[in-house]
């Protein structure tokens, strides 16, 4: 059977490029879909734009994509800032306007898929999990679709495959009950005195779990955080990690720290 054509979604910033090529050619290598478009979106900076043209890629200007940007965003506190981080789930949920695909692969910047990976099978979206979570990202979805996450596991994992189409019920279904745009809808749900608030794959993962469980097959994540910086790791390494893991995520790099997930 062979499998659809996927696009590939990755918002990013400038200090993302020390991992964005091993990224990119890590889905390349492992995705056995056939890879439609790659779009970075991502802030108008030269070395982003030269970073796409060299690799094939197509930019998209971040601050394009929705009526807000991150400087309409206020999630922070004295010790810690979260708008850019919460404007790139929100870039990730209008992937369904950007994408032509029917799926889309959203993957974060800083992780490089290390095992083979099929997104799709037997009429299934294959979703990854993990065991523990945000205790806020489930308070959050409650208020936002009025109903408890259904889900035992977290599909905080990374990367997530969407449906451009089930994307697209979800944010209608999220406009028709708070009577706004789903953006705002998710800015007005989350406590935004917590540093964890609201995570875009938790919710797409428990709004299909809720309406389309038969459509969706789950496995484990596999994940491994290294605290390094992703040229430091030799193919050895990443050969004898792949024996155990899918994935790694390397959420530190010359002196730039990625709060992880």
């Amino acid at each position: 059977m062979s499998l659809p054509t996927i696009d590939l979604l990755i918002p990013a910033i400038e200090k993302d490029l020390a991992t964005l090529p091993y990224v990119i050619d890590a889905v390349r290598a492992q995705v056995k879909h056939p890879i439609g478009r790659i779009l970075i979106v991502a802030p108008k900076q030269q070395r982003i734009l030269d970073f796409c043209h060299a690799k094939g890629c197509t930019f998209i200007n971040e601050n394009s994509v929705l009526p807000l940007t991150k400087k309409d965003i206020h999630y922070r506190s004295r010790t810690w800032e979260r708008s850019g981080w919460l404007f790139q789930q929100l870039l990730k949920l209008n992937g369904d306007k950007l994408c032509t695909a029917d799926y889309f692969l959203v993957i974060d910047a800083d992780t490089v898929l290390i095992a083979p990976h099929r997104f799709r099978t037997k009429g299934k979206t294959l979703f990854y999990s993990r065991n523990w979570s945000q205790p806020q990202y489930f308070a959050t979805y409650k208020k936002l679709m009025g109903r408890k996450a259904a889900s035992k596991s977290s599909f905080v994992t990374h990367y997530m495959l969407f449906e451009r189409t089930k994307l697209a019920r979800m944010k209608k279904e999220i406009e028709a009950k708070h009577h706004m745009p789903w953006y705002s809808a998710i800015l007005h749900s989350m406590d935004r005195s917590k540093q964890f608030a609201f995570s875009e794959f938790e919710t797409y993962g428990n709004y299909l779990y809720s309406t389309d469980r038969s459509g969706m097959a789950i496995r484990k994540a596999l994940n491994k955080g290294l605290h390094m910086n992703v040229g430091q790791l030799s193919k050895a390494q990443r050969n004898k990690l792949a024996e155990k893991y899918r994935s790694l995520s390397f959420h530190k790099r010359k002196g730039y720290v990625r709060t992880p997930k």
